[in-house]
Order: C-alpha cells, then structure tokens, then sequence
C-alpha cells in the first residue's frame, strides 16, 4: 500500500498545479526579455528595465524553479500509477529545464552576431549603395573601407581588418 501523504489528491492536484505554473514562469522569465528586446521595434524605458531585470534574476531563479520542479517530480512520481502520469511529469519537466539552459545563454549574441567575413567591393563598383547613404568609414595606416548602415544595422557589429589592423565597427 502506498504511503498515504503521495495519494492525498489535494496535495498531488496542488503539486501538478506547481509544476505546471513553475515551469511555465521559468519559461516566461527567459522568452519575456527575447520577445521585448529587439532591433528596430520601439521599446519604451520601462519595457527594458523591465527586460533587463528579468534577465539579471533569471540564472538564480530559474535554478531555484528547477530544484523545486525536481522535488514535486519525485513527489508525483512516487503516486503516479499510469505510465501516461510518469511520462508528463518528465514532459513538464522539459520547461524548467530550458529555461535553466536558455537563462546562461547571452541571446543577444544570436540576435546581432558580428559580420566576420565582410565582403568588398570598390567605390565604383558599389552600385549597391546609394550615393546619400550614410555608411561607418574607418582608415587606418592608409587603408579605407565604409560600412553601409543599411547593411549592419540589424548585426550592429562587423569584425575587419583595415590597415593590417584588426577592428570592430559597430552601429
């Protein structure tokens, strides 16, 4: 017979009601500042207070939310009887999981990744650039290359070199 505190339902409906709820704020807490944080959408200063709060308090606390959705899995585990209950307590797992993951990763890396291997073309050749866009020039030891704006705006960075010296020009 199983230990009566895993088949009280109460306790088992308010664990499956947090592990649910847990993993969903975990997720929320990593994909809140993704969605919130992106080039050329206006963003008002709060929004990205906001964001950037979020995303300094996600590592600690989706960790706490895994630690606790580990413990209720054991908790539900041990009542579930049905392989279909073991199977979505592992399901419902997967959210805090990512979330843990996602919350040390720097998306924003994978927002604007760096242009590294720019390509070139001459003044004249540059029929692509209009003769009133603005573009980032950069000369170094006598050697000159210009960014168009257009171009790195949504990667914001571009890493060169330009005079035999290595250079980054952001935007």
């Amino acid at each position: 017979m199983p230990d009566q505190s895993y088949s009280s339902p109460v306790k088992r409906k308010i664990g499956w009601a947090v592990l649910l709820l847990g993993g969903a704020l975990a997720l929320a807490m990593v994909v809140i500042p993704v969605m919130k944080i992106h080039p050329f959408k206006p963003q008002t200063p709060e929004v990205l207070a906001m964001s950037y709060a979020l995303r300094s308090w996600a590592p600690a606390a989706t960790v706490l939310a895994l630690i606790v959705a580990l413990l209720l899995a054991v908790f539900l585990w041990r009542g579930a009887r049905r392989w279909w209950a073991r199977a979505l307590i592992i399901l419902l797992l997967v959210p805090s999981m990512a979330a843990t993951w996602f919350a040390r990763q720097n998306h924003f890396e994978w927002m604007f990744a760096p242009i590294s291997n720019p390509a070139y073309a001459s003044a004249a050749e540059a029929d692509f650039v209009a003769g009133d866009e603005m573009v980032l020039a950069v000369e170094v030891n006598g050697d000159a290359v210009a960014y168009p704006i257009r171009q790195i705006a949504y990667h914001h960075v571009v890493q060169d070199t330009v005079g035999g010296v290595p250079v980054v020009a952001t935007y």
